[in-house]
C-alpha cells in the first residue's frame, strides 16, 4: 500500500470537495490498497484524518461504471472530512478504468452475473472491516450508478452493514425475492427523470421491499434530476439534487453510526 496526500482532482471535482471545510487539527491521508478477489488484483483508494486516535465508523464507497476515479476519490476525501474512514473499492481490476461504450460493456459483466458483482463488492468490504484504523461494527455501503445497484445487491446477501445507500443506482427487482435477507437501513435516492430508473422500476422496487417488512427503508426522488445527478463536470450533474442527496446521506450515517 501506499501513504500519499490526496491526489489533485478535476477543478469541478475539487469545487465541490471544497464545499466540506477541513475541520481544524485534521489531516486528511490518502492511502492506495491492493487486494485481490478470486485471483484479480484490485486496487482501492482510502481516505482518513490521519490525527484521528480512536477506530472510526467507515464508509465503503461503490463507483459508477467508469471505475475508481475522480468521482469516488472526491466523496471519500469528502467523508474522510467528516470524520469517517472512507475506502473507494475496486469492483473491476488495477488498470481497468473505462470509458464510453467500453464502460457499458464492462458493466454489464456484472449486471450478467450479480453473485460476482455482490463477492466482489464483499471484498471491498472486508478490507474496509480489518483496516486497523475502522471500528468494524459500525460500517455502511454507498454506490453511484453501477454502484447504487452494487450496493443494494450487496444488502440482499444479508451483510452486517448499518446502512446501505444508492445514488441513481439501477433498482432491479427480484423474483424470488431475496429482501428478507437484507439487515441494513436502506436509502435510495434517485432521479424523477431518470430513464435508467424509470417510476415502474422504482414501485416494483417498492412493492418487493414491503414484501419484507423488517426492512427499514426510504426512496426519496428529486424532480428534474437525470442519471448521474451527482457527477460534477457532467452535462447530467444537477447541483440541487446533489446538494439534498448529500445532506440526506449525512443525516442517515449520523442516524446509523449513532
Amino acid at each position: 500500500m501506499t501513504f500519499d496526500s490526496p491526489s489533485p482532482l478535476s477543478p469541478a471535482h475539487q469545487a465541490l470537495l471544497a464545499q466540506v471545510p477541513i475541520r481544524d487539527h485534521t489531516v486528511i491521508e490518502a492511502e492506495t490498497i491492493l487486494y485481490e478477489h478470486e485471483g484479480v488484483a484490485l486496487e482501492g483508494y482510502l481516505a482518513r484524518d490521519a490525527q484521528a486516535d480512536e477506530r472510526r465508523p467507515a464508509v465503503l464507497l461503490l463507483h459508477d461504471w467508469h471505475g475508481v476515479g475522480d468521482t469516488v476519490k472526491m466523496r471519500a476525501q469528502m467523508l474522510a472530512r467528516l470524520g469517517y474512514v472512507a475506502f473507494a473499492a475496486d469492483l473491476y481490476g488495477v488498470g481497468v478504468r473505462p470509458q464510453g461504450e467500453a464502460a457499458s460493456e464492462e458493466a454489464g459483466k456484472y449486471y450478467r452475473d450479480l453473485a460476482l458483482l455482490r463477492t466482489r463488492v464483499a471484498a471491498g468490504f472486508t478490507v474496509l472491516q480489518q483496516h486497523p484504523t475502522v471500528d468494524p461494527a459500525r460500517l455502511a455501503v454507498i454506490g453511484y450508478c453501477f454502484g447504487g445497484t452494487a450496493a443494494i445487491e450487496f444488502a440482499r446477501t444479508g451483510a452486517p452493514a448499518r446502512g446501505v445507500v444508492s445514488f441513481h443506482g439501477g433498482l432491479i427487482a427480484h423474483e424470488p425475492s431475496d429482501a428478507a435477507a437484507i439487515a441494513a437501513s436502506l436509502l435510495v435516492l434517485t432521479g424523477g427523470d431518470d430513464p435508467v430508473v424509470p417510476p415502474e422500476a422504482v414501485v416494483a422496487f417498492e412493492n418487493e421491499l414491503r414484501g419484507a417488512p423488517h426492512v427499514d427503508w426510504q426512496v426519496t426522488t428529486y424532480s428534474g434530476a437525470p442519471h448521474a445527478f451527482t457527477i460534477p463536470g457532467s452535462d447530467r450533474y444537477r447541483p440541487t439534487a446533489d446538494a439534498r442527496s448529500w445532506r440526506a446521506l449525512v443525516c442517515f450515517l449520523d442516524e446509523v453510526f449513532a
